[in-house]
Parts: structure tokens; C-alpha cells; sequence
């Protein structure tokens, strides 16, 4: 609901705030007093169109701030706008908008105090407040809330919700047969390419730790010569000695036989002896061991040569599938994985092609049930608001609902033909409407604008308002053309929907008036030669007063008369709520 109203430098108000109620709450007035500049103001603060005529003379800007409560119904609609945007607020049930429309015709729209885009302000707009004067800003004459409005006034929400489930699993099995049928040469080449790669690879038979082991090969063949001369000499020295020089084992035996003959002598020199003894065995396995690797050095050119190629082989598929033979290998693996895919797609194609049957045939069939539940609820619905409008003395109007379905070859079964489908269903639903007899009916997007208009609305707010999820309805020139008694009607169904909604009307009828929870009077003074605006709350005495004023009479007479619209008003409203049909 719209809480608070604050009103700077805006054509003729200076200065105003207002605070609203919920309910219903009334504005009264003489005419010129500013009563329609307060709506003008609210239609502003939700993305009207701006004009520097607005702008209160010798100000520079005219300022315009709205707080709103926001139930949890609104708080689904809004928040997720505010958190996709940034523009949370301190807390998750309250929202300020405000817009600012400067003397050169330049505009600054805010959400939480964060400036904003024209077009964020109306999306958020839209889901606060109905205008019914202000045509822009009414929710029925949006073609697309219809369906809405007639799936929350028959409880099709979840039947409508199961629809939507089944259109996206439809949706996602056509995605990917998109995907699999976009370009079937394309996936031929990419067969062919990962055939080529996958046999190169098996083909070179890698094995995970081969390099390494190549490369230290490479390094024994390509230094046989060396390595067979560097060993020959080592093991001369150990264990064959020179023509003028011992062998090194030798040497270390005749130490050794010395060491155990001293040890003999003094033992102290046993573990001398003993370790000496130790060397030497162990050079004599070393000796024995370098003979050997001496006699395993291979002079094979033709072996170096294929090493060689072995290892460029290596290099020329890590070039092309990794950095290391692992990589090579998993990379092989990976390509053989897709290739098994695109092997089998024809499979999937046709796997994918009777799940679109499938549910094709389940959404027609779900589809052809909501419709026909819409279109026994759109029976119901044009009864209840024909009946409304007899009441408002519009007894020649009709209303309807048109229920269409668009032929598409690509859309779901129904009977013998297909037809388009989304995740609402099959339906395109419009309201119609014939204000007066002998007129056709036309869509309601095109009624003109006026009281009949607001009537005709009223009715559909009176019927819908539990299906109507916008929290703040305002009925301007509503009154015109209709008389007390109608005026009476009209009050006691804007009292009605208040019990849903927020309502604020602008009335001249004191019939109309009398039902108001809250009786606000706008007025008009002229001070220092300025024209001034002001709005004051009425209290019970106030109330008499005005509406004494509002009948044209003057004395104790009309005020007794006032009295009476106030006595007969709390009289309606004790027999309890009036019922929406």
C-alpha cells in the first residue's frame, strides 16, 4: 500500500505530505482544489511522463517521494526486481520511490534512494498501483495480466504451473536436438578428425614412464665408446693393476694381511683391521660389477637410431595432444569418448525425437483440460461482472472473454490439428467488453477513458479482487455522470475491495463519500498572492461538514441529511463485507 505521500514545489502545492491508511480512504474537494494534481503526482512517482509545467513557478524542481508497505503477495513480485537490480532497501516489506523533474525538463527517478532508468521505475510501478483515469498505469489494460487474472480468479495456478513444467522439459529435448541435428556435416568432419587422432595415438602404443626411459638409453648408445673406456680403465686399476703399478685390490689385501697381524698384537686395532677388510670385499664386488656393465655396453648405431626416432615420435604427439605421454594418453581417451557419442547420436536423435512425441501428446492433453476449465471460469466470470455492472446502472453493458487458439504445425495435438503452445498453455486470453447496448464487443485495452470506464473497472475490481494482486487501486472521475443513488452502489463496492486492497477515490458524490474509512479534503488558499494546496485528514464532526457542503445545502438541514449518509453507510457495513462474486 502507498503509506506516505510527499509533495514539493508541484504545480500549485508547495509543500504536502500524506499519510494514507489502508482501506478505503476519500478525497473531497471543490473543483480546481488540486485533487486530480495528487493523482497526476502518483502517476509520476510511477514512470508517467514528465513535463516541465509541473514544476511549481519560481521553484527549481518538483519533488515527489512515495513510501509503500509491500504485503508478501507484492514482495514476490518486487523484490526479486530490486535484488536483480541492487536496490534493496533496509527492509524487505517497505520501498521508496522518488522522482524529481527539474525547470529544463530533466528528470531523476529513485528506488531506495538510488537513481535509476524511466523504464525500471515502471516495471516496478506496475506491480504497486492501479489508476483508473490514468490508463497507462491499469493492470486490466494489459492484455497479458488476462490470463493471470482469470487463472487466479479459478484457482488454475497449479494446474497452469504443471503446463509451464512440461513445456520446459519439452523445450530442453528440443534444445538439445537442435544441438545434435545443427550441422550433421560439421559433426562427420569432427568424427573423422577424432578417428584420425584416436588411431595415431593407439598406434604409437605409449607407454606412461617410456621417455624417461628412452632418454637414458639415447644417453648409453650415443657415449658407448666413452663409457666402454672409462670402465675398461677402472677396472684395470682395480683389480688388475700395471705394468709398474699394483692393482688396487691387491694393495688393499697386503693392508689388510698387515692389519690383522697388528690387530694380533694389540687388539685395540681389531676394528681397523676389520674395516679395511670390509673395503676390500667390497671392491671386489665393485670390480666384479663393473666388468659387467663393461661387457653390457652395446655398440649399436642401428638401436640409436631407432631411440631417436622413437623420441621424435614422442615429441610430435606432444606437440599436438599434451605435454607429457599421460597427457597424450588421456587426451586419446577423451577423443574417444566423443567419438563414441557422435557414434551413437543417431541413437539419441531418435531417443529424443519420441520424448518430444511423448510429451507433445501430454501437454495437448493437459493443455485442452485447462482450457476448457478457463473457459467454464470465463462463463462465471462474465455472469459475476455483468451482475456488478447492473448494479452500477450500466445494465446494457456485456463482458466476455475471449479464449483463441493460434494453429502452429509445430505446436501440440489437439484433436486433429496442432496448435501454439508456451508454458501457459494453448490459451490467448483477452477481455471484452460493450459499454452500452447495441454496441460489439472490443478488446478492454481500447474503452475510452472516463466514469463509465471507471465503472466498468470497478466491476472487474469487484469480481477479481482476490485474483487482483496489486495492492493499491485509485478511482478518479469514477462519479461522473451517475447520480446519489448509483453513487451509493459505487461507494459500497469500493468499500468492498478495500477489504483486499488499498482504494483511494477522488468523489464529488457525498453518497460515495460516506463509505470512505478516511475522509482527507483537498483545499485550495491563496496566500502572498500564491495559489497553495492542502490536504487535512476529517475528523467525525469535519465529515458531516463536508458532506453537508458536497449535497449543496447549506444550514443544519443538510448537515442533518450528511448524518443521515453517515447513519445509513454504518448500517451497510454492520450487515458485514459485501461478498466478490
Amino acid at each position: 500500500m502507498l503509506a506516505e505521500l510527499s509533495i514539493r514545489d508541484f504545480a500549485i502545492i508547495d509543500a504536502l505530505d500524506l499519510r494514507l491508511r489502508p482501506g478505503f480512504n476519500v478525497l473531497t474537494g471543490e473543483t480546481g482544489a488540486g485533487k486530480s494534481i495528487l493523482i497526476d503526482a502518483v502517476d509520476l512517482l510511477l514512470g508517467g511522463r514528465a513535463d516541465a509545467t509541473f514544476v511549481r513557478a519560481g521553484a527549481e524542481a518538483a519533488r515527489i517521494e512515495g513510501t509503500f508497505r509491500l504485503g508478501e503477495r507484492t514482495q514476490a513480485l518486487v523484490n526479486p526486481i530490486l535484488e536483480r537490480e541492487g536496490l534493496e532497501g533496509e527492509r524487505p516489506d517497505e520501498l521508496l520511490l522518488a522522482r524529481e523533474i527539474r525547470q529544463e525538463g530533466r528528470s531523476i527517478c529513485r528506488v531506495n534512494g538510488r537513481a535509476v532508468t524511466l523504464a525500471l521505475l515502471k516495471e516496478i510501478g506496475q506491480n504497486l498501483v492501479d489508476i483508473h483515469g490514468q490508463s497507462e498505469h491499469l493492470s486490466l489494460l494489459r492484455v497479458r495480466e488476462h490470463l493471470m487474472l482469470l487463472d487466479r480468479y479459478a484457482g488454475l495456478e497449479r494446474a497452469r504451473a504443471e503446463v509451464g513444467d512440461l513445456v520446459h522439459q519439452l523445450q530442453t529435448v528440443r534444445r538439445e536436438l537442435d544441438k545434435l541435428l545443427r550441422d550433421e556435416r560439421e559433426l562427420a568432419r569432427r568424427a573423422d578428425l577424432l578417428q584420425f587422432q584416436v588411431e595415431e595415438i593407439t598406434a604409437a602404443r605409449l607407454e606412461e614412464d617410456e621417455e624417461a626411459r628412452l632418454l637414458e638409453e639415447r644417453i648409453r648408445l650415443a657415449n658407448a665408446e666413452q663409457l666402454a673406456a672409462l670402465a675398461s680403465e677402472a677396472y684395470m686399476l682395480l683389480f688388475e693393476g700395471g705394468e709398474e703399478t699394483n692393482a688396487a685390490l691387491d694393495l688393499i689385501g697386503q693392508a689388510a694381511r698387515a692389519l690383522t697381524a697388528l690387530a694380533k698384537i694389540d687388539p685395540s686395532t681389531s676394528d681397523l683391521a676389520q674395516a679395511v677388510e670390509a673395503a676390500a670385499y667390497q671392491l671386489d664386488d665393485a670390480a666384479h660389477t663393473l666388468r659387467q656393465y663393461q661387457e653390457a655396453i652395446e655398440f649399436n648405431p642401428t638401436r640409436l637410431n631407432e631411440v631417436e626416432e622413437r623420441l621424435d615420435l614422442i615429441r610430435r604427439l606432444k606437440r599436438k595432444y599434451g605435454d607429457s605421454i599421460p597427457e597424450i594418453l588421456a587426451y586419446a581417451r577423451q577423443a574417444a569418448a566423443e567419438l563414441e557419442g557422435i557414434s551413437h547420436s543417431e541413437e539419441r536423435v531418435e531417443a529424443l525425437r519420441a520424448e518430444e512425441r511423448d510429451l507433445l501428446q501430454r501437454i495437448g492433453a493437459q493443455a485442452a483440460q485447462l482450457s476448457q476449465a478457463r473457459r467454464e471460469a470465463a462463463a462465471r466470470l462474465a455472469e459475476g461482472i455483468e451482475r456488478e455492472l447492473k448494479d452500477l446502472r450500466m445494465a446494457g453493458a456485456r463482458f466476455a472473454v475471449d479464449i483463441r487458439w493460434v494453429e502452429d504445425e509445430h505446436g501440440v495435438p489437439v484433436g486433429d490439428a496442432r496448435y501454439a503452445c508456451d508454458a501457459t498453455g494453448i490459451d490467448r486470453v483477452e477481455f471484452l467488453v460493450a459499454p452500452n447496448p447495441g454496441e460489439g464487443l472490443k478488446p478492454l485495452v481500447k474503452i475510452a477513458s472516463g466514469g463509465e470506464t471507471s465503472r466498468l473497472m470497478l466491476a472487474l475490481k469487484t469480481v477479481l479482487s482476490r485474483a487482483d494482486q496489486t495492492p493499491t487501486l485509485i478511482f478518479d472521475e469514477i462519479d461522473q455522470g451517475i447520480g446519489g443513488r448509483v453513487g451509493a452502489t459505487v461507494g459500497r463496492k469500493l468499500w468492498g475491495i478495500s477489504d483486499a486492497h488499498q482504494v483511494l477515490c477522488i468523489t464529488h458524490l457525498p453518497q460515495l463519500a460516506g463509505y470512505g474509512e478516511v475522509h482527507f479534503k483537498v483545499e485550495k488558499d491563496v496566500v502572498g498572492e500564491r495559489t497553495v494546496t492542502h490536504v487535512r485528514q476529517l475528523d467525525e464532526a469535519g465529515r458531516v461538514e463536508e458532506l453537508a457542503q458536497m449535497l449543496g445545502a447549506a444550514g443544519e438541514a443538510a448537515r442533518q441529511s450528511a448524518r443521515d449518509i453517515l447513519a445509513e453507510v454504518q448500517q451497510v457495513k454492520a450487515g458485514g463485507v459485501p461478498q466478490a462474486v
